[in-house]
């Protein structure tokens, strides 16, 4: 999308389905992620900016007619097939 500078991990630009795959550590995943001791003064704000991008791009992409499919690293990645298969086919 013009002026969105973020980068999908696989795109079906056909039927409008956006995947994105996001890493524990650098999405703040609520399961996984463990907030660094080092340089207390950086990483809270650093990680909760990249978590409103996240939101930010799932609201444009939604907006222009996307469908966005958001995993974390550590979810099943037969799982995480069977969905972007059924979401594609539904489209």
């Amino acid at each position: 999308m013009p002026g969105l500078r973020r980068t999908a991990d696989l795109l079906f630009p056909r039927v409008r389905v956006v995947v994105l795959l996001d890493g524990c550590y650098w999405h703040g995943c609520p399961e996984h992620f463990r907030m660094p001791t080092a340089n207390p003064g950086y990483w809270p704000a650093k990680i909760a900016r990249n978590v409103a991008r996240d939101r930010e791009t799932d609201e444009k992409l939604t907006e222009a007619g996307w469908r966005v499919l958001r995993f974390w690293e550590h979810e099943d990645p037969d799982d995480i097939a069977c969905e972007i298969e059924r979401a594609v086919r539904q489209a």
